[in-house]
């Protein structure tokens, strides 16, 4: 079916059937992660970001209306970094159609450079052989062929058969690829979402790629709690989008900066996302007509929710605290209670707990930084796999004054508030003091391998223990505590280190914890280990040392 011209809503149900082929290869592309650690699945991050992205989307005809709302939602919704690599694509993918009604073929090439453009740029350090090679590869190779007669299906035919050429070179520009006999996981999920789109175009339509139900119901709320003789304390929970308009009615001197300031005058828990010309904003406020005064300044309302707080509040016969304002609030991703715990003891004002693999969406981050009074916030990821999306939510609210401190360990992000001086007023310097303990410690970590691994002279079987310092796997054995001496052994100065933390994980007994206390104490008689049970999953063991 030869397709020249296609609309939002079309646009729509192209893109939920990628995603109802991508969600039937899920676990497939979660098994090519050459990572012998299952923390943080590529292919379930894909999903979990297009399908946040999806439900956020307002359906429209009008293609730049569809696409704003889609990325919008896929930026708040990414999960590790493939997911944040595709969210920035489509960003992307939506400023190439920012003034599109329609889709055509010109429209299309400009969209797909522009998505991988931006896409690369919102990486610090690209690395060629991931997601980011198949998207730019799969349209400059096609991009010279594309006239103005050419069909959209075409186009993506094309496009797709192209990033499978490129998938297959994945190993040769990545090593690690090749030594473990597999192609780009991330490249994998990319591609099958377009796959999923062509099949729509030639009438296969997946079982799975049904509109959005409608969102379920809130039941009402219980009115008699709320009186004339009531205390109102909370005001209202006020949320809309606001779309900026042009016409000499409205200022079209719109500033984001300004507006936050004229709105922060007028309540709190403030939060304002532009996005194009709409900007959603959430604000606590009891002048709910002060701030629609501001925002119809600019623009007329898309949506628009307000909510009488004390009444929610009166009904789970609640007693309001007031948040306490701070200079300084901590935000940390842990995972699992007795993780939570530790941080929490240590001064944390925020504990996220990612679950298992970490995955912790740009939302949830946004979310938190709403929920603290603070000048300043400093987040600890704890995972390379979780600063992406952290670093992408500071972008979201620059209003909220956020620093990602680039943990990629618990006993980093540990160290990084044990070396926090509360004290001090420059809090320029409690944040450097910060970053110390973040670059300071020795990572390592002890975990069972969940798949067979092989990457330059290191190899390892599925069920062997092994271990890994500073991220990378450096020793194999049948016993656990070999494998963690043998990591030991490569610490630079390890015999003259003095001090360290073992957060002993789910699941491991306190006679593995005296066996390995014992063990390092024979070889090392001058590191003094303190043992604290985290209850971490995946990792029995993760250790820093200073």
């Amino acid at each position: 079916m030869a397709v020249k011209r296609i609309n939002g809503t079309e646009l729509e149900q192209m893109l939920r059937n990628g995603l109802a082929n991508l969600r039937a290869e899920e676990d497939e592309i979660n098994r090519l992660n050459v990572f012998p650690v299952p923390d943080g699945d590529t292919g379930t991050n894909m999903v979990k970001t297009l399908e946040h992205g999806l439900e956020q989307a307002e359906s429209s005809a009008e293609v730049n209306a569809f696409v704003r709302s889609l990325a919008s939602g896929m930026l708040l919704g990414a999960r590790g970094n493939s997911g944040v690599i595709l969210s920035q694509f489509f960003s992307g993918f939506a400023q190439g159609l920012s003034r599109a009604v329609l889709i055509g073929p010109g429209e299309l090439r400009n969209a797909l450079v522009r998505g991988y453009r931006v896409a690369y740029s919102a990486v610090q350090k690209p690395v060629e052989g991931t997601i980011l090679s198949v998207a730019r590869e799969g349209i400059e190779h096609i991009r010279g062929q594309i006239t103005r007669t050419s069909t959209i299906d075409f186009i993506l035919s094309a496009y797709v058969a192209e990033m499978h050429k490129t998938l297959i070179l994945t190993p040769e520009m990545l090593p690690v690829l090749k030594d473990a006999g597999v192609v780009d996981s991330g490249g994998t999920g990319f591609i099958r979402i377009f796959e999923g789109m062509v099949k729509y175009l030639r009438g296969e339509i997946l079982e799975d790629a049904a509109p959005k139900a409608a969102p379920e119901q809130t039941p009402a709320a219980d009115l008699s709690l709320f009186n004339e003789n009531s205390l109102f304390i909370d005001g209202y929970c006020t949320e809309f989008i606001l779309q900026l308009m042009n016409g000499s009615s409205y200022d079209q001197d719109f500033r984001l900066k300004s507006f936050i300031g004229a709105l922060d005058r007028l309540g709190d828990s403030l939060v304002c996302v532009q996005d194009g010309k709409r900007v959603k904003v959430h604000i606590h406020t009891k002048a709910p007509a002060f701030v629609i005064e501001q925002a119809q300044r600019y623009g007329e309302f898309l949506t628009f929710k307000l909510e009488n707080m004390q009444v929610q509040h009166n009904e789970r016969d609640r007693i309001v605290k007031p948040r306490v304002h701070k200079a300084l609030s901590v935000v940390a991703v842990v995972n699992g209670a007795g993780m939570k715990t530790l941080f929490e003891n240590l001064g944390a004002d925020c504990v996220i707990d990612g679950t298992a693999t970490m995955n912790t969406s740009s939302q949830e981050f946004v979310s938190t930084f709403e929920s603290l009074d603070a000048d300043r916030i400093v987040v600890l990821p704890n995972n390379k796999n979780v600063i992406l999306a952290a670093e992408q939510a500071a972008k979201l609210v620059p209003d909220r004054n956020v620093t990602v401190l680039p943990s990629k360990s618990f006993v980093e992000g540990y160290y990084a508030i044990a070396m926090d001086v509360p004290t001090e007023p420059d809090l320029e310097k409690r944040i450097a003091c910060m970053r110390t303990g973040v670059e300071n410690v020795v990572t390592l970590s002890e975990t069972t391998a969940s798949r067979d691994y092989a990457y330059h002279e290191i190899r390892c079987r599925k069920g062997e223990e092994i271990a890994f310092l500073s991220g990378e796997l450096v020793c194999v054995n049948s016993d656990f505590k070999d494998a963690i001496l043998g990591a030991l052994s490569m610490v630079e100065d390890a015999d003259d280190r003095e001090t360290g933390i073992v957060l002993r994980g789910k699941g491991v007994s306190i006679d593995d914890e005296d066996a390995l206390r014992e063990a390092v104490s024979e070889r090392y008689p001058m590191l003094e280990l303190e043992f604290v049970d985290a209850g971490q999953e995946i990792y029995h063991w993760v250790i820093g040392i200073i």
